[in-house]
């Protein structure tokens, strides 16, 4: 196993995440596997593989809320963590489990400057106005 430095496995995570922004997700996801293998603590390791699995085409939902699941359980401060999680469990219709994952990006977000969890702001917003609309053509029946 290669003894790398932090600096070294960030810059390693930078490239997985440079692959994954590009669509390149095969590419991506070896990195992804590469970082869970040298270090099975590296949460970004985990949340790269979880961005990928949702990104898929279809998208792999178990496979991305077991590697999100456990990068969250590694490092439960991360807002786009919680905010994938939340979108990979609300596609499987985990509704109560999606919401208390939503719940908590957009608590690791305060000032809503993290991506992911202004995505999960979106999503919830969406949401809102889905249920909104139904109430109101069930009350017009």
């Amino acid at each position: 196993m290669p003894n790398l430095n932090e600096e070294q496995i960030v810059s390693i995570a930078a490239l997985g995440f440079n692959l994954y922004q590009q669509g390149q997700l095969g590419e991506a996801q070896t990195i992804f596997e590469g970082l869970t293998a040298i270090d099975p603590t590296n949460y970004t390791g985990y949340a790269g593989l979880g961005a990928v699995a949702l990104a898929k085409d279809p998208p792999a939902l178990d496979e991305a809320v077991s590697h999100l699941t456990m990068a969250a359980g590694i490092n439960d401060s991360d807002p786009t963590v919680h905010a994938n999680l939340g979108e990979a469990l609300l596609r499987q219709g985990k509704f109560e489990e999606a919401t208390q994952a939503f719940e908590k990006a957009l608590a690791l977000d305060p000032n809503e400057e993290d991506p992911g969890a202004n995505r999960a702001r979106a999503i919830i917003d969406g949401m809102e106005l889905v249920v909104a609309e139904i109430e109101r053509m069930g009350s017009a029946a």
